[in-house]
């Protein structure tokens, strides 16, 4: 049995849309899982024909398979109203409601798994949804306080200690126990949901040279360090404090599972530089499987038919595999 994966269609007036009828041409997608697609007809079948070429069949949540695209219709929105490139607030509530939905179908078992593509947070706000992204949202959804935001693909994979904070604040939000608590979610996350039953987690440091013994900070040895140890007493194969500047290469070579960064940008940016069109979103720690596209809702060329359904496919290949009976090796692409 393939397992259910509900695929929340974003921004209508973003690029979401697009990606999701592009991802339903592809076969493959129907050998990785039951796709289901939490979003509008009518905005679908407009994102059908930005994109050309054969259009695939918009049709009823239960009806799924190639040629298809089964959509469990939470909107009922006139595209005349929600223009592409423009965030609406018609739009910006059907895209808070779609991932309300597809989480609450995961939590009561009638899907395995969600996958969201992209939204913005100013729409988010602007619904009155008060939290700033989908990870945050998801986690009070879900009543799970403490998530990791982690990004992968097949030759990297970052987890963040901190995310969607200004990064003054994020300074000020480091402690051991939140670094502690990233990396012992991270080590549970990969030997359940990876196949990897000792990952080896790379801790990276905060500084320039990780503080070089104290010259550029002392956040390594007041901080990272202290965490590091309390892991590695448990059992987990956590080291550091790494440079930054050169940890990610270590990681991308094959000598780490995965990085557990202090901040947004110094995970993401190396990250992206490898994974900027296959890579996936993964939110750790929810008690549903949930992978996201990486990339946002690219209003620039919504509607324009360029979009790459890319990260998409290889947000539901991982979820597909995350939700498999036992887990097992859960591949990014």
């Amino acid at each position: 049995m393939l397992p259910r994966i509900a695929i929340t269609m974003g921004d209508p007036a973003g690029i979401g849309p697009e990606i999701v009828v592009l991802a339903h041409r592809r076969r493959e997608l129907f050998s990785w899982c039951l796709p289901v697609v939490y979003g509008d007809p009518a905005i679908l079948r407009r994102a059908s024909q930005a994109v050309g070429g054969p259009s695939p069949e918009i049709t009823g949540e239960e009806d799924i398979g190639p040629g298809r695209i089964a959509v469990a219709a939470r909107s009922l929105l006139d595209p005349k109203e929600v223009p592409f490139g423009r965030p609406s607030l018609q739009g910006s509530a059907a895209m808070a409601g779609y991932i309300r939905s597809a989480a609450e179908d995961v939590l009561s078992g009638k899907a395995a798994g969600v996958v969201t593509c992209p939204v913005t947070k100013e729409g988010l706000k602007a619904a009155g949804i008060p939290f700033p992204g989908h990870t945050e949202y998801l986690a009070h959804l879900c009543g799970t306080p403490d998530v990791v935001m982690m990004l992968a693909g097949d030759r990297l994979r970052v987890a963040l200690a901190t995310i969607h904070v200004a990064l003054r604040r994020a300074l000020e939000l480091l402690s051991p126990a939140l670094i502690e608590k990233t990396v012992k979610i991270t080590d549970a996350f990969f030997r359940r949901h990876m196949g990897t039953p000792a990952p080896r987690i790379a801790v990276a440091g905060v500084n320039p040279h990780a503080g070089e013994g104290g010259m550029f900070g002392d956040e390594e040895s007041r901080l990272v360090a202290p965490a590091v140890a309390a892991c590695r007493a448990a059992g987990i194969d956590a080291s550091g404090p790494y440079p930054p500047d050169t940890v990610f290469y270590r990681a991308y070579r094959g000598a780490f599972d995965v990085v557990v960064a202090m901040t947004h940008d110094h995970g993401l940016i190396p990250l992206k530089m490898v994974h900027f069109e296959d890579g996936v979103n993964v939110t750790m720690g929810l008690p549903i499987v949930r992978t996201s596209v990486d990339h946002g809702t690219a209003y620039d060329i919504a509607g324009k038919g360029t979009a790459d359904p890319a990260s998409l496919l290889a947000a539901v290949r991982m979820a597909a595999g995350m939700a498999r009976p036992g887990g097992g090796r859960a591949k990014a692409v």
